[in-house]
């Protein structure tokens, strides 16, 4: 199991730095002006959507059934099973583009609402979302074809896919002079992204015969559960978009560049939610469903145990680093180009709330998969939904004061209650098994992230001096020399309380 999250994690490295190119690349030429608001409200309308209605509550819900009925019934029902899927999600996602092409400043106005009286933001907005849209479509077929493969074993694909996306927004940006704005270049490039990753996934489909096609829908016994199940799965998705949607909408009335603000630093704070977070669920979610319909209970839970360890491994340097040094890491990685120094204090002041809730962001895909494997979708509704209730309430209540850092603050909090009340729910149901070896490590880990993070505050001041004098990669060079630090003394301390052996046992011991 440690393998392919380690091949689902390390492809997502891959589009993280990818990414990184491309974020370079975005804050250099669109900045955090109001092209840049315009166009990432563009991209976050079809992702709110495709949270919603693909890889949030479809995945949950089609995962699981297809592993299930694949282990029950074999491999002709779960085709016929996922032809019919297919053909359902592909009509509904043709409607709803349909709808969003035609009311598309309407939609604009919803979501960001102060965008309405700016005569630059607001059709410029209304014109890229046109263009991204088509977007949502193509990566909910992506979705399909991902979770078909997720429920194999098959992860290379799926994971590889987001780093297209990256390679066309860069090769879109180079050519940013032939269109009539650079977020019109980007805009496209998204579009363009979303075929490449269909044809990618849908051929690795091919390749090993399960390619869904058309096939007329009958709501047989599978189908239906498949429904039963993704009903809760989109009201809990869609509670937790809401929280999201709040973000865009309250932040369009802020200053300009707080929606850029906001997107910079949830760049960087999704590295680790990506790489470890997202990977850890994405595979444990198969594994465990898989294991649940061959009656290996105690199997899964151990698994799951394992990933939930491995997820602190790897989290915890990330989240001593967002608290101590936000704004250098800002600096160092984007301020270029048309991004100012006062650019990288919102993004780092942003960037430093969100590391209040990466613990519970990367752990939570891990947590609810007890749940989801077994079919269960309500259950981690109620805690989103509440979640979501609590972060919007905070948005609310921190936007005055703290303006963008106020509503990444809200979503950690948001982030934690969904966390905790997961926790509770499952162990409440008897659905969670934390093992000795797992108290263990956390308290050791915790206190291996508080004496990392100690040391690098302590360091930062003497480290940043030595470089004081330069005129280029000054910043860059103070972040590698305090890494270089901290992957020291993280490695070293991990080995000296864990002992050698450790990550072998750990690895042996994962295997399914």
């Amino acid at each position: 199991m440690i393998k392919r999250i380690l091949t689902v994690g390390g492809f997502t490295l891959l589009s993280r730095v990818t990414g990184f190119v491309r974020d370079i690349i975005l804050a250099a030429i669109l900045g955090a002006g109001p092209v840049a608001d315009a166009f990432f409200v563009a991209l976050r309308l079809p992702n709110h959507f495709r949270a919603i209605f693909a890889e949030g509550a479809f995945n949950a819900a089609f995962v699981p059934a297809y592993a299930r009925i694949r282990e029950q019934g074999g491999e002709q029902r779960a085709g016929l099973f996922a032809d019919r899927i297919f053909t359902l999600l592909l009509a509904s996602q043709v409607v709803l583009l349909a709808v969003a092409l035609l009311f598309t400043p309407a939609v604009i106005e919803l979501l960001a609402p102060g965008f309405a009286n700016d005569p630059v933001r607001y059709p410029l907005a209304v014109d890229l979302t046109r263009i991204t849209f088509p977007y949502l479509l193509l990566i909910t077929l992506v979705t399909l074809y991902g979770g078909i493969l997720n429920a194999l074993q098959r992860f290379a694909a799926a994971a590889a896919a987001p780093i297209l996306l990256n390679i066309s927004l860069v090769v879109a940006l180079s050519l940013a002079a032939f269109f009539p704005t650079a977020g019109h270049a980007a805009a496209w490039g998204v579009l363009l992204a979303g075929v490449l990753e269909f044809f990618l996934v849908a051929g690795d489909a091919w390749r090993v015969n399960v390619l869904a096609a058309f096939r007329w829908p009958q709501f047989d016994q599978d189908v239906r559960k498949f429904f039963r199940a993704l009903g809760p799965a989109v009201v809990g998705s869609a509670g937790v978009q809401l929280a999201l949607f709040a973000d865009t909408i309250i932040a369009s009335f802020l200053a300009t560049g707080a929606v850029s603000a906001l997107y910079y630093a949830d760049r960087i704070n999704q590295l680790p939610i990506g790489v470890i977070g997202i990977a850890a669920g994405t595979v444990i979610l198969p594994e465990m469903a898989r294991r649940f319909a061959a009656g290996d209970e105690a199997g899964a839970l151990h698994a799951q145990n394992r990933a939930v360890e491995f997820t602190l491994l790897l989290s915890i340097p990330c989240i001593a680093a967002f608290f101590v040094v936000p704004e250098l890491i800002m600096r160092a990685l984007f301020m270029r180009g048309a991004f100012t120094q006062a650019d990288a204090i919102a993004s780092g002041q942003t960037l430093a709330a969100y590391a209040f809730g990466l613990l519970p962001f990367v752990l939570i895909r891990s947590t609810v998969a007890t749940f989801f494997a077994r079919g269960d979708t309500r259950t981690p509704v109620i805690a989103a939904l509440i979640a979501a209730a609590v972060n919007i309430g905070f948005k609310i209540i921190l936007m005055g004061p703290l303006a963008q850092v106020g509503l990444a603050l809200a979503t950690s909090i948001g982030a934690w209650i969904n966390l905790l009340l997961v926790i509770w729910f499952a162990h409440r149901a008897g659905l969670l098994s934390i093992d000795a070896r797992l108290r263990t490590s956390a308290l050791k880990l915790l206190a291996v992230g508080v004496a990392l993070a100690l040391v690098l505050w302590l360091c930062k001041a003497p480290v940043a001096g030595q470089f004081a004098g330069w005129d280029r990669l000054r910043d860059e060079a103070t972040l590698g020399v305090l890494a270089a630090i901290g992957f020291v003394l993280y490695g070293g301390a991990v080995i000296g309380l864990f002992g050698p052996r450790w990550l072998a046992a750990f690895r042996a011991k994962s295997r399914p």
